[in-house]
């Protein structure tokens, strides 16, 4: 019984952190969020709409700094102010902005976000167990060993997820009319509009594909339909 104590402690910790990470989510997002209103931007929104065969699409504005949107658990998506801010001020077009909300979009309809959350919790239950095992077994290097190994795991089931969600906005924004051209064009805008340099690392180790990468894949995807 003692030996499965490491994995029962784990399974525990897991469920507590999916709890408490779902709990804490839900909260900032509620206390740092407000509805996005743009006419600009709701003309875009709408197309969306219409191509999934829905009223509307509610957008937030998540009131942090960095580039980047994101799809909650609960399905509410958001792009933070400093994407909003790109916008106004030209950086990005409502067409790419349009781009950004259909990839969160994709993420909540193939059910990212929500596993994202179980797989984060899963993921520090399954640290937690490896560093137990691998401490008894390498001294001193066996909790780094194990949160390495746990980050790798978890960069590439974020690569794969970035990958499926692509595919998911560039089919609606075909849809929709908008066309690919624009995705693309955020791509390439990203490491700036970021300050990204992501290119110095080895793309395994990224939570994101590569820009050319997405792109090629994008490409594929239009030669096959265009078939």
């Amino acid at each position: 019984m003692l030996r499965f104590t490491p994995i029962l402690l784990a399974i525990l910790y897991g469920i507590a952190m999916y709890r408490f990470s779902a709990w804490r989510t839900a909260r900032e997002l509620d206390a740092q969020s407000t509805e996005l209103a743009d006419p600009v931007l709701k003309q875009v929104t709408d197309r969306l709409a219409a191509a999934l065969e829905l009223p509307r699409i509610r957008v937030y504005i998540y009131e942090i700094a960095p580039v980047n949107g994101l799809a909650a658990p609960d399905g509410r998506i958001f792009i933070t102010r400093g994407f909003y801010d790109k916008f106004k001020q030209g950086a990005v077009t409502a067409e790419e902005m349009a781009s950004v909300i259909a990839h969160e979009l994709g993420h909540v309809a193939l059910g990212h976000s929500r596993r994202r959350m179980i797989d984060f919790s899963g993921q520090n239950a399954l640290r937690t167990a490896m560093a137990m095992v691998l401490s008894r077994l390498l001294p001193g290097i066996g909790g780094y060993l194990a949160t390495a190994l746990t980050r790798l795991l978890a960069a590439r089931l974020s690569r794969s997820d970035e990958y499926e969600a692509d595919e998911y906005a560039a089919a609606l924004l075909t849809k929709a009319g908008i066309g690919t051209g624009a995705q693309k064009d955020l791509f390439r805008k990203l490491e700036a509009l970021t300050k990204s340099n992501s290119g110095a690392a080895p793309a395994w180790l990224l939570s994101h594909p590569k820009t050319p990468e997405r792109i090629k894949a994008i490409e594929k995807l239009e030669a096959r339909w265009q078939a």
